[in-house]
């Protein structure tokens, strides 16, 4: 199982999932993105491709030790599992509070300008909301962002979605009721933009939990739905 974190994020927020399906039986990946997990600054010569190019080494490492492979990602991870199953043998996706739609507001369209004059801006004037955790905890994300690098995010967006239709695994969208940082609707239009059949995609809306939903109560209800989602795809194969 590849689990990959968001933006901003390290693997600290999807890190008891992936212990939880560890447990379980499932062979576990759980890479850094490059620049994240350390200092602000590390972020700024990072570009979507390169945590692209990441989770794709760190599927192959998974593939060498399995023989059945599953992405599953959180917010930004799960634009990229999304990626990566456009162009890999996936087995299934899942995807967490995933963003897939173009992020809008004025600061979005004044971003090519804001890179060339601010390199690091807050995280909350990207629209991200740190510690989006409705139990409250400690996602040990970044208040500052490499807006060059979270620009590159953006520009990706639309490239990913013009690829979904050729992701045709099963795939399971999980996403939270109330997120402040990563609007509903994507998750909502995801079963609409992928290839895959409709009786391969499931949905599942969380009632007790924010964005960053690994780390609050509706862990256990996720570890479940992604184990089972997982062995019945195993089972099947």
């Amino acid at each position: 199982m590849l689990v990959l974190h968001g933006f901003t994020g390290s693997p600290v927020s999807v890190r008891p999932l992936a212990e939880l399906l560890s447990k379980r039986g499932f062979a576990i990946e759980l890479p850094r993105l490059p620049g994240h997990g350390t200092r602000p600054k590390d972020l700024l010569p990072t570009r979507y491709a390169d945590w692209l190019a990441e989770a794709r080494a760190a599927l192959k490492r998974l593939e060498a030790r399995t023989q059945q492979v599953f992405a599953v990602g959180l917010s930004m991870g799960g634009t990229l599992a999304l990626d990566l199953a456009t162009t890999e043998a996936l087995s299934g996706v899942v995807t967490i509070n995933a963003q897939i739609l173009d992020r809008g507001g004025m600061i979005v369209k004044l971003a090519p300008v804001i890179e060339k004059l601010l390199p690091i801006a807050p995280a909350s004037a990207a629209g991200l909301t740190k510690n989006d955790i409705k139990k409250g905890g400690n996602e040990d994300a970044y208040d500052w962002v490499a807006t060059a690098a979270g620009n590159s995010l953006v520009r990706a967006l639309p490239e990913v979605r013009g690829r979904l239709k050729s992701l045709t695994c099963p795939l399971l969208v999980i996403y939270s009721r109330d997120d402040h940082s990563v609007p509903p609707a994507n998750s909502k239009a995801l079963p609409q933009l992928v290839g895959s059949p409709p009786d391969a995609v499931s949905v599942l809306e969380l009632q007790d939990s924010y964005h960053v939903a690994t780390l609050d109560n509706d862990l256990p209800l996720i570890d479940e739905r992604v184990a089972s989602f997982a062995e019945n795809l195993r089972k099947n194969s």
